[in-house]
């Protein structure tokens, strides 16, 4: 068992590096992973009850106790993610399929791994779980409307179809976990420690099956849409937190915004660009996947740093 915990635990703590890993393994050995194309709106059910599990009722009471932090948190996520995809699509000039992709990017709501990366950067936790949960529920209607909006001059979208599935692969298992949590407790506390590397397995294998579906065009693509994915995840993690600063919200809530914006659901993205485009709309998520965890630990890195500074500066000195 301690063995078994140990392989849990660096599977956990080592997700970016697996990530990184079963992409290039995709790219090589395609044939390997096709078989998880078609499970793929399964493995985002699972991850999104994982991510139900980890909140409780209270979480939802939050937001009625601070509803600005959270609404200029959510107005943030789906102003500024959604309005630099569409930049990035005409300034890079991409074609139909891939900008579909970049596109559904922007308007997913926040990454499941953001509160973990609001906790690292001394960040406001309470906020990132509800700016989290209220994004998610929010998606089967926003998420449809913000593609169909910005997306439909390059591909007809499906607006109601969109939002059936989201609500079927996000809102229901998110729900469903949220309810587990709440009424059977016990059962939750003994399950709770393996959610985390049963999340991290479905994430890895869900970037796996994705980019087998479009690897030969990854090969074609790929620089440019490294280049896409790091300005998108950059511009949101910088813009999301000077438009906290801008409506005068404190250093924590301001960095936890920023987190919040900046990593989006990329396997949610994923999912819908291969049930309803084609698979290489996926790329774009698949690669986000990869990129938004590791520049959220660099930034996390960079902000506890600053606040281990900033307390050291507060320390008064001794006569």
């Amino acid at each position: 068992m301690k063995a078994v915990k140990g392989a849990c635990d660096f599977l956990v703590s080592n997700m970016s590096l697996m990530v990184f890993l079963i992409g290039v393994f995709a790219v090589w050995q395609p044939e390997a992973l096709t078989w998880v194309g078609p499970h793929i709106p399964l493995l985002l059910g699972i991850i999104m009850f994982g991510m139900g599990m980890t909140l409780t009722v209270d979480d939802f009471k939050n937001i009625l106790r601070n509803p600005k932090g959270i609404f200029i948190g959510v107005f943030a996520q789906f102003l500024i993610m959604p309005a630099v995809a569409f930049g990035l699509v005409k300034a890079f000039a991409l074609p139909p399929e891939i900008a579909i992709g970049v596109i559904l990017v922007g308007t997913c709501p926040g990454g499941t791994a953001s509160n973990v990366i609001a906790f690292l950067a001394r960040g406001d936790v309470a906020l990132s779980v509800s700016m989290s949960a209220t994004s998610t529920l929010l998606a089967p209607l926003v998420t449809p409307i913000l593609t169909y909006l910005l997306a439909d001059a390059v591909i007809d979208v499906s607006v109601s179809a969109m939002m059936m599935s989201i609500v079927k692969m996000v809102l229901l298992p998110v729900l469903l976990g949220l309810a587990v949590h709440h009424f059977f407790d016990d059962f939750s506390r003994k399950i709770n420690p393996f959610m985390p590397v049963l999340s991290a397995v479905t994430v890895v294998l869900t970037v796996g099956g994705v980019v087998s579906l479009s690897a030969a065009k990854l090969l074609d693509v790929g620089l440019l849409m490294f280049a896409v994915v790091i300005c998108h995840n950059s511009f949101g993690l910088l813009l999301g937190y000077l438009l906290a600063k801008a409506f005068r919200l404190d250093e924590t809530k301001s960095r936890t915004v920023s987190i919040e914006v900046g990593m989006q659901n990329s396997g949610m993205a994923a999912s819908l660009a291969v049930m309803y485009f084609d698979p290489v709309a996926a790329i774009p998520g698949a690669i986000f996947s990869v990129w938004h965890n590791v520049s959220g630990a660099i930034l996390a890195n960079f902000f506890a740093k600053h606040s281990e500074a900033d307390e050291a500066d507060s320390v008064p000195e001794l006569a």
